[in-house]
């Protein structure tokens, strides 16, 4: 089952699921540093090319099934119109109520 949006610990991974549900790019940017930095299974991407391709041109959906590190790790059922659903993980670092970094990949 999953956890609501609404009820994910960590203020701004709950805004960046929310807003990558929602579909809403700049909610998105909102709640990532000037400066954020992402990978994806491991390997560095530029952070813009790759959520417009992975997550808002695809129509990308994030169902948390379980949260850890106070909010700021996550295991999802993530999907996408490119790849289907599959299992992920996700790992967040969060400065001043920004996210500077999230590393994903499948669980």
């Amino acid at each position: 089952m999953a956890i609501a949006v609404d009820k994910l610990s960590d203020p701004a991974v709950r805004a960046l699921v929310a807003a990558i549900n929602a579909g809403d790019r700049e909610a998105f940017r909102q709640t990532l540093a000037p400066d954020a930095t992402m990978s994806d299974d491991g390997s560095d991407r530029d952070v813009d090319d790759w959520t417009e391709r992975e997550i808002f041109a695809s129509r990308g959906h994030i169902d948390v099934r379980s949260e850890s590190a106070a909010g700021r790790a996550l295991i999802a059922d993530y999907r996408n119109d490119t790849w289907g659903e599959m299992r992920t993980s996700w790992r967040f670092t969060v400065d001043g109520g920004k996210i500077t970094r999230f590393e994903t990949g499948q669980a």
